[in-house]
């Protein structure tokens, strides 16, 4: 049976990698961003893989605009089995240099953006009782850094959301499953579309990983929905658990490291276009594709992926280890 898949900020980085994906997987991928060039080149991208493709441009602020694409979607393919909220917007500044219009748009976007994908497709998937949704999120979700309030707060507030339809999810014993992906760093054309007041060029906090590394984890996840959160990268790992045990620790470094850190030595021209009120691929824009400006510096693969997504076998290995040791020992002490 042919999946149908909803995909939002499809047209680049992590979302456009996961298209590219569910493509070559043959499924009906619906394609929901701004920006009509990536859009149409995601969906010939999807199509030249083997998918069949629906490209819809919306904005997820906007709930009814989200709703009437979840309707378009069903009317061509019918009961969609995925939705995939990815689509956000940012702002790199201090937190005292972002004005509360630009605040307010990441929170649309970033965080209402998810709330609308949820809403449609638990609309949909609720009365018939099965469907995934998958929140792509991040470890900043968990540890906010500098230059970034608007984003860390938007990617705080999914969580906080998602564990509470979770539940309520239970509470009536549905089909429907909700889970997230949390990521790290990862090489995407955000850090040269998104507003910026940093005096040089933004960059992820290495270390940084390709956007299909996102994908195949943020695919694994819509295959294997009964898990709460996945974790991509080591350093999501570190950071959400350091978070737990040291969190003042981390503020004071922080302070020290997280401006620099998050810029390279490139200085950036005033006035630099960015996507925050409009998309930068409109019709007979250019198209951003996948990728970013790091490739260079990401990794292609990741170990604390594999390890989220085998956490069942490791656990097993881990006991029969700790079995085997403690059959050894008792052999010895009755030698």
């Amino acid at each position: 049976m042919t999946q149908t898949v909803v995909i939002t900020g499809a047209s680049a980085g992590v979302g456009r990698a996961t298209a590219q994906l569910f493509g070559r997987r043959g499924a009906n991928v619906v394609l929901l961003a701004r920006g009509g060039t990536g859009l149409d080149a995601a969906a010939a991208e999807v199509e030249e893989a083997g998918g069949t493709a629906l490209p819809l441009p919306v904005d997820v602020s906007d709930a009814d605009a989200v709703n009437a694409a979840a309707d378009r979607a069903e009317e061509r393919f019918g009961p969609i089995d995925v939705w995939i909220n990815v689509a956000f917007t940012s702002v790199f500044a201090p937190f005292t240099e972002i004005g509360p219009e630009e605040f307010r748009r990441v929170t649309e976007v970033s965080y209402l953006g998810y709330v609308h994908g949820t809403m449609a497709a638990l609309a949909r998937m609720r009365p018939q009782g099965r469907g995934t949704v998958v929140q792509v999120g991040s470890a900043l979700g968990y540890r906010s850094i500098p230059l970034q309030s608007a984003y860390c707060g938007a990617k705080h507030a999914i969580n906080g959301f998602t564990e509470s339809v979770r539940c309520e999810l239970l509470r009536e014993g549905s089909g429907v499953h909700i889970t997230v992906v949390q990521l790290p760093a990862v090489n995407t054309p955000q850090f040269s579309w998104v507003l910026s007041r940093l005096p040089r060029h933004p960059q992820p906090v290495p270390p940084i990983y390709q956007p299909e590394v996102a994908a195949t984890a943020i695919a694994f996840a819509a295959d294997h929905p009964r898990r709460k959160q996945y974790w991509v990268g080591a350093s999501t790992a570190a950071t959400i658990l350091a978070q737990k045990f040291a969190a003042p620790l981390l503020d004071r470094y922080l302070a020290r490291t997280g401006f620099d850190s998050q810029q390279t030595d490139e200085p950036v021209p005033q006035g630099r276009p960015h996507n925050l009120w409009q998309p930068l691929d409109g019709k007979g824009g250019r198209d951003h594709g996948a990728h970013g400006a790091f490739d260079e510096r990401s990794h292609t693969r990741s170990e604390q992926a594999w390890a989220s997504r085998h956490a069942g076998l490791l656990s097993l290995a881990a006991a029969t280890a700790l079995g085997a040791a403690g059959t050894r020992a008792a052999l010895r002490r009755h030698r």
